[in-house]
């Protein structure tokens, strides 16, 4: 081996190479206590009293030697991962996604990582995720549209849960209130035959939304006959599921000026079904929709629905998890977080014409 090889593998710049650089080494470097490294490296509140050209040479070191901090090791020592898991029914570019940008938004903030594991809805897996994520060492667990089969040891909250468990925080939207805008909204329109897809039966929402959205209708004196009612079938989260049901309903022959769809990515199935049938949207047929997903604004035409803070529900979540492991709540009780939505017009939605009635 050259003599030069030897002499850079001696001064440790090649196991800086490799990454492979201790926090003993790099201190070793600096001429600087380990103590200093970690408090500056780990933005501990105790680094304030360092001096700033102190902190810019530490950084600088361990940019320049390629650093990294073992973090199974920190674990370890501090009994912290800093982690959450996360148990979603699938990733898609819908509701579970924008619930974990806001997810991610609030852990970022605070230093903290997650695990994400998709069930797919099946039982297995509802059952083995959360020990898998408990033998990573998760320090708690936001799960997302998904039933709570796993009895509670860590901090738990559910997004879109409605079953009251020891040790388990929903975070609920106001149904009753979505439901009042949605009909409402039909109503002053002069929508009087409304037809509704209800969602899979596997959803969290599905009995919430159907019971809260057929209260709300009757109130107003338009009964939404079961000819007129079609339940999302399938696990797909694609508009097939919202476009074969539409196609039913189409099917029935019974008259409609209305569509009331469970969420925003059957509403963009629906409006196919209805165009390919001859029927315009909004003029034959209006078509609302519900969540408000980032697509919503941009189908053509741009989709009137209802919006679901999904962003805002995921850093509750989040929050809620880390003021728990902070000390700042009692996790021993039930409790539900109930947040509002908001009727976002666009031009799927009009009044009805006499030739559609």
């Amino acid at each position: 081996m050259p003599k030069g090889t030897r002499q850079e593998s001696k001064s440790g710049s090649g196991s800086a190479a490799r990454g492979a650089v201790s926090l003993k080494q790099l201190a070793a470097h600096l001429g600087l206590s380990t103590t200093t490294l970690s408090l500056v490296l780990n933005n501990a509140p105790s680094a304030r009293s360092i001096p700033e050209e102190t902190k810019k040479r530490i950084f600088a070191a361990a940019k320049e030697l390629n650093y990294r901090p073992n973090y199974l090791a920190r674990s370890l020592r501090v009994q912290r991962t800093h982690t959450l898991g996360v148990l979603v029914p699938e990733l898609s570019d819908g509701y579970s996604a924008m619930v974990l940008n806001g997810v991610e938004s609030a852990l970022t903030n605070e230093g903290f990582f997650y695990l994400t594991a998709s069930h797919l809805h099946r039982d297995d897996l509802l059952l083995r995720l959360p020990g898998v994520l408990a033998e990573r060492q998760v320090e708690g667990i936001i799960a997302v549209d998904t039933p709570i089969r796993f009895e509670p040891s860590l901090p738990i909250v559910n997004v879109s849960g409605h079953e009251e468990i020891k040790g388990v925080t929903n975070v609920v939207l106001n149904h009753q209130h979505a439901a009042e805008l949605g009909v409402g909204h039909l109503h002053e329109l002069g929508h009087r035959q409304v037809a509704l897809l209800k969602g899979q039966e596997f959803s969290s929402d599905t009995e919430v939304r159907f019971e809260t959205i057929m209260k709300a209708a009757t109130d107003r004196g338009i009964p939404i006959s079961s000819n007129l009612q079609q339940q999302l079938e399938g696990e797909l989260p694609s508009p097939e599921v919202g476009y074969a049901a539409t196609k039913k309903l189409i099917s029935g022959g019974e008259r409609f000026t209305a569509l009331f769809a469970f969420n925003d990515v059957s509403a963009i199935g629906a409006i196919r079904a209805l165009e390919e049938a001859g029927r315009r949207v909004p003029e034959d047929v209006s078509v609302l929709g519900f969540d408000d997903i980032y697509g919503a604004a941009f189908h053509n035409p741009a989709l009137t629905t209802i919006r679901q803070p999904l962003f805002e529900m995921g850093r509750l979540a989040a929050k809620t998890v880390l003021d728990e492991l902070g000390g700042k709540r009692n996790g021993s009780s039930p409790q539900t977080l109930s947040v509002e939505p908001t009727l976002i017009v666009r031009q799927s939605t009009a009044r009805v014409t006499k030739a559609a009635a």
